[in-house]
């Protein structure tokens, strides 16, 4: 401990603590976005002198961040080619008819392409398909949307290119000079992960995952927790006209709840049941899809979603228009805009009718709510318009429409590129970041890709995150924070076994990946679980490989994983729920990682 508090009190080492305890703060509170957080810290440490420009900023220039990038391009194409189709197929199949094998289904498909493509735009294709299923089979999508994100975190540590966090362990321990990782480096502890994961998902299904959703009723029956909110406006000659709610029976008519009144600059509160209805009105609902719908084909009110400029409201004729869900994901440009700032309308040719977030009971009005990742927006649009916002990165269409595939023909090219950009580095004949940057040219010379496509499948977010945060790493390795942590650690951790050290940094990992982001915990733990290893005596790499298991293997809360998130609103779960399902296999990784890497190593 003298040794830490040595070490923390260099000045060097104090403000690269401070920095690093601001960078956590800011995680955690969500006050800024997770890479401008990692942006301010490359900055301060920067200006502060603990660190040279080109020390702060190498991470931007490594070839993990450049992997990355062409990954994102391949997949991509492989998606916009059609290549995926047939994954949708055996996914939507109607052969499956129970949520129990619609989970080993995915298990066994979803988590081994997992291996090979970023898990968010598996999950955003995906979406529609099963939540299609769910329809057709009257089953409640809560039963199987939580899987398909779990399926994919498992397959995500199957190989180097399945989650981002890889890439950037790899640069880490490279630049910690521990040696950057293959494409199967860790192939054979991910095996064990899916495998013991994936069987225990299946059995914990029935007992520990809510049915949720299922029918019209169900949703009827819990609107409070689970509806939409919309506006309407009381037109010119309604029958509602002079009437209060409780004489007009409105409520009960449509089975929905009446949370505000607007009248000019005026609002009114429950209770509204003897209120007079004027023309101009404006009532803030919440209600299901179906009672939407309903309402719109109704001449007593007008749904008012969006006002113009001039304070006059659009009209909107519904039958030139389709009404689908969308789902704001994880890296979309629009969480912390309202609709009215954003000028949705205007920017999509789509007029929102209603928004979901979960559970949670929203009462603003539509235009002035502030939207935020897993938000669930109903909109009326063109088909054209809502074909548009299928190519867009900002939201995803919870709906199947049909494809409208201007890279017809190109399935088989675009398949063989993504298995000779896997064959080439596993046999050793190119470098991996070389057989990614051809693969990506490959596919835009061949038409499998767009070059506009292939700028837009770019998550700049992800890249300026990464790139910034291994600045971390270099401050703790450069000021001797690092060592200093880990003799700390060892003084804890002297005398147990191995394993239980493994267990330790395993289990400190993944608590620390629900509350901040999984890339940061990664760029701040690998240094010391390098140390820690050393002074054990043990290999880095297996200390190593449990920071990447547990920043990887997210189950407790929604707002661990992006992907969590993104099937939280359309499924309808509340935030115990994931951690119900999510526990216990938390609980056998915890267990079970820590054993493979004591197999593998020889520990």
């Amino acid at each position: 401990m003298d040794d830490l508090l040595q070490a923390a009190l260099q000045p060097q080492a104090l403000i690269t603590l401070l920095v690093l305890a601001l960078a956590i703060v800011l995680f955690i509170s969500g006050w800024l976005a997770p890479e401008l957080t990692g942006l301010l810290a490359a900055g301060l440490l920067m200006a502060t002198g603990v660190l040279k420009p080109a020390e702060a900023v190498e991470g931007f220039g490594s070839t993990a961040l450049v992997t990355l990038m062409g990954l994102f391009a391949l997949s991509a194409g492989l998606f916009r080619s059609g290549a995926m189709d047939r994954l949708r197929a055996v996914i939507g199949s109607n052969a499956v008819r129970s949520p129990k094998r619609m989970i080993t289904l995915m298990v066994a498909v979803v988590g081994p392409v997992s291996g090979f493509i970023p898990n968010t735009p598996i999950v955003a294709t995906l979406l529609p398909v099963i939540e299609g299923w769910c329809h057709r089979h009257r089953i409640a999508p809560s039963k199987v949307l939580l899987p398909l994100s779990f399926a994919t975190v498992l397959g995500g540590t199957l190989t180097l290119l399945g989650s981002s966090v890889n890439l950037l362990a790899s640069d880490v321990s490279k630049k910690l000079g521990y040696g950057e990782f293959d494409l199967f480096s860790f192939t054979g502890i991910g095996l064990g992960v899916w495998l013991v994961g994936g069987t225990l998902m299946v059995v914990l299904a029935d007992r520990f995952l809510p049915n949720r959703g299922v029918d019209d009723s169900s949703l009827i029956a819990g609107m409070s927790r689970s509806g939409y909110l919309t506006e309407v406006l009381i037109p010119r000659h309604s029958e509602l006209l002079g009437q209060s709610l409780h004489n007009s029976r409105l409520q009960r008519r449509f089975d929905l709840d009446v949370l505000e009144l607007h009248r000019g600059n005026e609002r009114f509160l429950p209770p509204l049941a003897d209120l007079s209805l004027a023309e101009g009105d404006r009532l803030l609902l919440r209600c299901n899809r179906e009672e939407l719908l309903r309402l719109q084909q109704e001449r007593t009110v007008t749904l008012a979603p969006a006002k113009l400029d001039d304070g006059e409201v659009e009209a909107v004729d519904p039958a030139s228009q389709l009404t689908v869900e969308v789902l704001l994901p994880s890296g979309s440009t629009l969480p912390g805009e309202t609709l009215r700032d954003l000028r949705f309308r205007q920017r999509y040719n789509a007029t929102v009718l209603a928004l979901r977030r979960g559970n949670a009971v929203l009462r603003e009005r539509l235009g002035r709510v502030v939207l935020r990742d897993g938000d669930v927006l109903l909109l009326q649009a063109p088909r054209d318009a809502i074909r548009g916002l299928q190519a867009s990165n900002d939201l995803v269409v919870l709906e199947q429409l049909e494809k409208d595939l201007a890279y017809a023909g190109r399935k088989g090219i675009a398949l063989v590129i993504a298995v000779l950009v896997i064959l080439l580095p596993s046999l050793k004949l190119l470098p991996l970041v070389a057989s990614v940057l051809l693969g990506t040219v490959a596919m835009v010379a061949s038409g499998c890709l767009r070059p506009g496509d292939l700028q837009r499948s770019i998550r700049l977010d992800v890249i300026l995150l990464l790139g910034s945060l291994a600045s971390f790493s270099v401050a703790l390795e450069k000021t001797g924070l690092a060592t200093a942590i880990a003799k700390a650690m060892l003084l804890l951790v002297q005398g147990w076994p191995v394993f239980w050290a493994l267990v330790a940094v395993f289990l400190f990992t993944t608590l620390l990946t629900e509350v901040m982001s999984n890339a940061a915990t990664v760029a701040l733990l690998i240094p010391i679980a390098a140390q820690l290893a050393e002074g054990l005596g043990q290999e880095p790499m297996g200390f190593i490989f449990a920071v990447l298991f547990g920043a990887s293997q997210s189950f407790l809360s929604p707002v661990g994983y992006q992907t969590n998130l993104m099937v939280f609103g359309p499924g309808r779960y509340r935030f115990l729920d994931v951690a119900r399902y999510g526990v216990p296999l938390t609980m056998t990784m915890t267990l079970l990682v820590p054993w493979l890497i004591c197999r593998k190593f020889g520990i």
